[in-house]
């Protein structure tokens, strides 16, 4: 039932068209209020709603109009005010046009939100979404009054400031990135208070930034924390959305994740976590989702944007009463029209600046860079991005494609950007399960992916090489299963996709059988050593360093339950510890040593007085490869990282050296005789990494020389560091 309504027409003043949303302030004559403005291209009026503790709704009239912008300043609204707006206008939907008043809507600038996207009634929709005719219903307009059902915008007035924060600045080619889900990481975790499990202030204490410094990484890349809605097909399955990929309030902290309160207290709370990460040396990087909202299709509920501005906010279609989708989400931003393109960056803008936060990653990027149809890295969007003095120096990761006919565009975009690099994750799963007919893929995504990003003065840290991410199966899950197993998620197993290359080592699902339970154990060492190992920017997903799994549900976007939650018991688990600590002894070894985190391409060419290459490459016999043995069959392959020719210096202009590393990785299913490459790659070796063990601590002295056949387990992957002569000991026997 919807409360008392009264409709104030004085104590309005003109206020200011800039900026937009709404800003506490002091007015003329020193008068403490609030500034409110909306941009409504083609509205008629615009009504501000305010709203009491009871619900007792109260509106303005906002009668100025600047450039297409409604404003008002209102004396005695303080933060902690919630709001939100009517918009009047035509009700057509066959041009576009679906202004409805009846439906109070979320200020796309608004600062936090108070309230839950819970099941959202017919009330909400701005059509008849129960009308008899479903052919015709997104035509026919729903005058039902929407307020009690929706969340409201909150006035914020926030004096966190950030003087005493240091941002690490960590340079792209020493990042390490943590992919993590801020309720996920921390609502099991027994050293987090209970009641800060699940919330910034959870990711922010002590117990979870331990975990990140003991392991190693330079960077949390979080899930969506933009304010997002459940989709009415999970809640009425009795499932939520979990990930987040549902975004409706693009300035506004997520409200359930905060612990401190709904009413503006998340902000705050979210720049306190921000502030401990930096104080530990850890960059916050954003996961967000500009290229469509939880508004959905023609059919989808009216919340915000669609009722402030259809056409000047989304792309229509060729028939404007529906909409364009790019993104298999029911409609696409429309960046190419200014105040779309000027949403986003604001948004971008004040994460960085007000909030904090280090850099994005954009979800479906490709969708973003479309002028009309076609994908084009010489679109608004990205000239925009690249001219900002703010944003330009922000970390920008593109998930390179969406879902539109051209929209696969891996390796094609412009040098400021980084690119999540699928190509990578495709080849390192089919090497280690056996599936590539050669090796010339792997050299590549090894060394860098220079056939994807050797162009347009880009460099190697233009890849982030991931095998696993949110979305598909975890890393345990990657050798435990075959076939995806998502019937938790109620659509009959459909969901998620079918191509995991994924290897179940001769068992589906969980085992007792020692041998197949060991064997899996090797290759998520395999992997994980062969991701820390290659040239680029690693990605690792929260848990995966400690064998979380997730049942086989490669598509758990809407299981906010134990299937998504970390398992902070493995850490412990005499099983999975040994896991945990390779990964960081790996990311150590990566930070100390410039050799495996390069900041230009390999050249391949043979260099110095010994004239041996930057980057060499062994075939099975340990002999160099030639053009014929990358198109021949293989399991084997070894690469000779030299660090003597690393064009690079440091601070004082001095030539960066490093120790110069071999690695062998051996996908076969019987143990390799490989001969070590004697001069003028080295004298000896000595053994670093041996993924066959479950203990890493090698024999102390084991020391191999050049030219001696070493023995490689089968499925492992060793490491070992080039030695001169002079260091040697005498050989292992």
């Amino acid at each position: 039932m919807s409360q008392p309504t009264e409709r104030v027409k004085t104590d309005v003043w003109p206020g200011r068209p800039q900026p937009l949303g709404a800003r506490f302030r002091t007015g003329p004559d020193g008068v403490e209020g609030t500034n409110f403005a909306l941009w409504a291209g083609g509205a008629d009026a615009v009504e501000l709603c305010l709203f009491d503790d009871e619900g007792h709704e109260t509106r303005c009239s906002l009668d100025e109009l600047t450039h297409e912008i409604f404003h008002g300043f209102v004396p005695g609204i303080r933060p902690g005010q919630r709001y939100g707006y009517r918009v009047h206008g035509r009700w057509d939907p066959a041009s576009g046009a679906r202004w409805n008043p009846a439906k109070l809507l979320l200020d796309p600038y608004a600062k936090a939100v108070d309230g839950d996207y819970g099941r959202l009634p017919a009330e909400v929709y701005g059509h008849q979404r129960d009308h008899p005719r479903q052919d015709i219903a997104d035509t026919v307009r729903d005058d039902r009054d929407s307020a009690p059902f929706v969340p409201k915008g909150v006035v914020v007035h926030d004096t966190e400031t950030w003087v005493d924060d240091i941002r690490p600045k960590t340079p792209w080619a020493d990042s390490i990135i943590y992919e993590l889900h801020v309720r996920g990481f921390t609502t099991r975790h027994p050293a987090i208070p209970p009641e800060l499990r699940g919330t910034y202030a959870g990711l922010g204490h002590p117990a979870a930034i331990e975990h990140l410094t003991g392991l190693g990484v330079t960077a949390v890349e979080l899930l969506p924390v933009h304010q997002f809605a459940h989709e009415d097909h999970l809640l009425r399955r009795g499932l939520r959305d979990y990930w987040g990929y549902n975004s409706i309030g693009y300035f506004a902290p997520h409200a359930a994740y905060s612990a401190s309160g709904t009413r503006g207290q998340q902000v705050g709370e979210f720049k306190r976590m921000v502030r401990a990460l930096h104080a530990a040396g850890i960059e916050v990087i954003l996961d967000v989702v500009y290229n469509h909202t939880a508004e959905a299709s023609e059919l989808g509920p009216t919340l915000s944007l669609r009722g402030i501005a259809n056409p000047g906010y989304y792309r229509l279609a060729d028939d404007p009463r529906r909409y364009a989708d790019y993104t298999g989400c029911g409609n696409t931003l429309h960046v190419v029209q200014p105040q779309a393109l000027r949403l986003i960056t604001d948004s971008l803008r004040y994460w960085v600046t007000e909030m904090g936060v280090d850099g994005f990653r954009f979800d479906l990027a490709a969708a973003l860079a479309r002028s009309f149809h076609d994908v084009d890295m010489l679109s608004p969007f990205l000239a925009v991005i690249a001219q900002d003095p703010v944003l330009r120096r922000a970390k920008l990761i593109a998930e390179p494609w969406d879902v539109g006919s051209g929209g696969y565009q891996v390796g094609a975009f412009p040098p400021l950007w980084t690119e999540w690099n699928d190509r990578y994750r495709d080849t390192v799963r089919d090497y280690w399960r056996s599936a590539l007919p050669d090796v010339r893929d792997l050299g590549y995504r090894l060394s860098g992916s220079s056939d994807l990003y050797a162009w347009g003065g880009r460099r190697p840290y233009a890849s982030v090489n991931f095998i696993t991410a949110h979305d598909g199966f975890t890393l345990r899950d990657l050798v435990s299963y075959e076939h995806k197993h998502n019937e938790a998620n109620g659509e009959d197993n459909r969901d998620g996709s079918n191509d995991n290359r994924s290897w179940n080592c001769g068992a589906e699902g969980e085992t007792d059988d020692p041998g197949v339970a060991a064997l899996r154990r090797r290759q998520l060492r395999n992997m994980l050593t062969t991701l820390l190992l290659s040239t680029g920017v690693p990605m690792l997903v929260a848990g995966d360093e400690m064998g979380r799994t997730q049942g086989g549900n490669n598509n758990a976007y809407c299981q906010d339950n134990d299937i998504s939650w970390i398992d902070w018991s493995l850490r412990d688990d005499p099983a999975w510890r040994p896991l945990l600590d390779l990964t960081r002894r790996l990311i150590r070894m990566r930070g100390e040593h410039p050799v495996l985190r390069r900041r230009a391409f390999f050249s391949g060419r043979r260099q110095g007085p010994e004239g041996i290459r930057d980057l060499g490459w062994f075939t099975a016999e340990g002999r160099e490869m030639t053009e014929k043995d990358w198109y021949t069959p293989s399991a084997t392959l070894g690469m000779f990282l030299s660090g003597r020719d690393i064009p690079q210096r440091d601070a004082k202009g001095r030539p960066v050296t490093d120790d110069s590393f071999l690695a062998v990785l051996h996908a076969g299913a019987e143990p390799l005789r490989f001969p070590l490459p004697a001069q003028p790659w080295a004298d000896a070796y000595s053994l670093l990494v041996d993924t066959s063990r479950e203990d890493q601590d090698a024999p102390p002295g084991t020391v191999h020389r050049g030219g001696d056949t070493l023995t490689v387990p089968a499925r492992s992957v060793l490491l070992l560091r080039a030695l001169p002569l002079a260091a040697t000991a005498p050989p292992a026997r």
